[in-house]
């Protein structure tokens, strides 16, 4: 079990000043269990809880990560890792899953948006830091790829789609199909100033209005994928399962590192994570309300302790103060987590 200490800025801006310092905001011991844990030689972002496979989410949260503590070395692996397996789609999207067990080990070539904005966000951020122009080349490339093939205008709306190819309207009767955990607030002013073409402001107003109108079933939360039609109503996509789930978790994650505060749409995750479920975050059947599974993991508890943390000033509660790795996702939740509230919220502590 390791202790979590953090240095706390003062100020992290949420766009690219001039000449920015990496934040070395995660402890170099805490650190050092996350590499050892979920990232390989190679650079490789080892998801655990999936049968060992890798994907551009992951690499982008590594990249993140690496970032946030000040480690140019694993950055740069990571980095590699990503340029060369992922980046080989001709539209300068990475393909979104990798598995070591297939040959080739690329088994799905589409996009997913989330992923990528994570990888071109990190880059951004990493190579103002540490003055390396050929992250920030790298980061620009992704950006204007993301603006050109996954921001559209769908649905009467401007959205993000999942992914390049099997979420429209052009291709699902109910589409578009969405998945609002792929909206990284944060990453937004940051891509506006590396592809100013696209309307990322617009963007994030959208985001921000679909998840305060996706309130849907007796617990009144999204689910993980969403249909948006045109004039119709929102109402889970066909063809998944109609949950609250492990993707719809990061939403409440990503409004508090991009300073959203929108009162209602937070009061609902505090009713049922906090209220209803004594700090665990619950994967929810949207129909029914039924809470399906309640999640104890650290990773996971942290989210409702920065929630309440954010909402109420409640202190971080001891049990997780210290860093003990899991499985990858919800490790990778509670570095994005606990590093925020150092950040925005020291009171907390």
């Amino acid at each position: 079990m390791i202790r979590f200490v953090f240095v706390v800025l003062a100020v992290l801006c949420a766009g690219l000043p001039a000449r920015a310092q990496a934040p070395n905001m995660i402890a170099p011991d805490a650190w050092t269990a996350y590499l050892a844990r979920f990232v390989d030689a190679s650079g490789r972002v080892v998801d655990d809880g999936n049968g060992g496979i890798s994907h551009s989410e992951g690499q982008g949260y590594g990249m993140l990560l690496a970032y946030l503590a000040g480690d140019r070395a694993a950055f740069e692996r990571i980095w590699t890792f990503t340029r060369t397996e992922l980046l080989i789609r001709d539209d300068g999207l990475a393909a979104w899953r990798w598995d070591p067990k297939a040959n080739p080990h690329i088994t799905d070539i589409n996009a997913a948006s989330d992923g990528d904005i994570l990888i071109a966000y990190a880059l951004a951020r990493a190579g103002r830091a540490w003055n390396e122009p050929g992250y920030l080349s790298g980061a620009t490339r992704i950006a204007k790829a993301i603006g050109k093939q996954a921001v559209k205008r769908e649905g009467g709306r401007l959205v993000l789609m999942p992914g390049v190819t099997g979420f429209s309207t052009r291709e699902r009767k109910d589409g578009p199909v969405l998945n609002l955990s792929y909206w990284i607030f944060e990453a937004f002013p940051v891509l506006a100033q590396l592809a100013p073409e696209v309307d990322w402001a617009g963007l994030s107003k959208s985001g921000q209005a679909l998840i305060a109108a996706a309130r849907l079933g007796p617990a009144k939360l999204p689910p993980d994928w969403l249909s948006a039609p045109a004039g119709g109503a929102l109402v889970p996509a066909q063809g998944f399962e109609p949950v609250f789930g492990y993707n719809s978790l990061r939403i409440v994650l990503y409004l508090l590192r991009a300073d959203i505060k929108d009162a209602g749409t937070l009061e609902v995750f505090k009713r049922n994570w906090i209220v209803e479920n004594a700090g665990r975050p619950a994967i929810v059947n949207i129909p029914t309300g039924r809470v399906l599974t309640r999640l104890d993991e650290p990773g996971y508890r942290m989210l409702a302790a920065a929630l309440s943390c954010a909402l109420d000033g409640a202190a971080i509660p001891d049990d997780l103060r210290r860093f003990e790795p899991t499985l990858y996702y919800p490790s990778t939740l509670y570095l994005l987590g606990m590093s925020m509230v150092a950040e925005k919220y020291p009171r907390c502590l």
